[in-house]
């Protein structure tokens, strides 16, 4: 019976693990190995292959999603021969380790706690930790702005995504997903370094996340309703600017939180490489 009730709401009760206890900072968080691992075959690939970059980007992401999935099903599997409350329950957890809901709410807080108190330069380094653009010359609106942008991104990626995959295939698949998503933050951007080797892990990140973003834009849509925000200020944001961005994911959520809020956000920027990144404006106002 209590195998039964887990296995049916084992998703409920991953989500309501994440909101009470977070990351465990001592906890071996299975995405770092992941980047651990990633980081140290992204060098013998490069180093194999170094002149056929995009053959290397392939083998790299494939190398570590398809061993990641499959390591993760053979964990599940042989807990639940062991026992099957020992199998939902390792399913459970690992399934919690794919959220980042109150990781994301900490960091957002960590930056805007700093902001109100006048600290912008603290602010500004608490940013820093959580976004891939420059912080170190932003203002206050420019430091909110960061704040509520990659929020909204995050959403999907760290709460909706992998709640949707495992949805589709447990714990495998969820943590699969993981694995890509944390491949194309390593390594899924368009400067000299990576527009070769990392492009086929931003276009499976892409895919992965394209249903996933519209779920995350259809709920802002529905929050905006329950509290009373702008719901069609938020569906024409997202209609009319959510393609105009670099990535065809990132500004569904993005442009949703601007319209429900009715608010201005994205507008251009620098990464920490120096690069320029082209954001365009999306505006609530009417």
């Amino acid at each position: 019976m209590l195998v039964e009730l887990l296995q049916q709401y084992s998703l409920a009760v991953a989500f309501l693990m994440d909101i009470s206890i977070g990351d465990p900072r001592r906890f071996p968080h299975p995405v770092k190995l992941i980047g651990l691992c990633a980081r140290r075959l992204e060098n013998v690939m490069r180093i194999i292959f170094p002149r056929r970059l995009k053959v290397a980007g392939v083998i790299f992401n494939l190398s570590v999603v398809i061993p990641v999935y499959a390591a993760t099903y053979l964990l599940v599997f042989t807990a639940t021969s062991i026992s099957p409350l020992f199998g939902v329950l390792t399913e459970i957890i690992i399934i919690f380790t794919t959220l980042s809901i109150k990781s994301l709410l900490i960091a957002g807080f960590d930056v805007i706690k700093p902001l109100k108190n006048g600290q912008i330069e603290r602010a500004r380094l608490a940013l820093q930790e959580i976004v891939s653009r420059d912080a170190s010359n932003l203002d206050q609106n420019q430091i909110m702005k960061g704040v509520l942008e990659t929020t909204a991104e995050n959403s999907s990626d760290g709460i909706i995504a992998p709640l949707f995959f495992a949805a589709l295939g447990g714990a495998p698949l969820a943590m699969a997903y993981k694995a890509i998503n944390t491949l194309d933050s390593m390594v899924g951007y368009k400067t000299e370094k990576y527009k070769d080797f990392g492009w086929f892990s931003a276009r499976l990140d892409d895919v992965a996340n394209f249903i996933p973003a519209r779920i995350t834009g259809l709920l802002i849509f529905l929050a905006s309703i329950i509290s009373f925000g702008y719901p069609l200020l938020c569906l024409r944001a997202m209609r009319r600017d959510s393609q105009k961005g670099p990535s065809p994911n990132a500004g569904v959520p993005i442009c949703g939180f601007a319209g429900a809020l009715n608010i201005q956000l994205g507008g251009p920027s620098r990464s920490k490489d120096g690069s320029l990144i082209e954001i365009p404006f999306v505006s609530g106002e009417r």
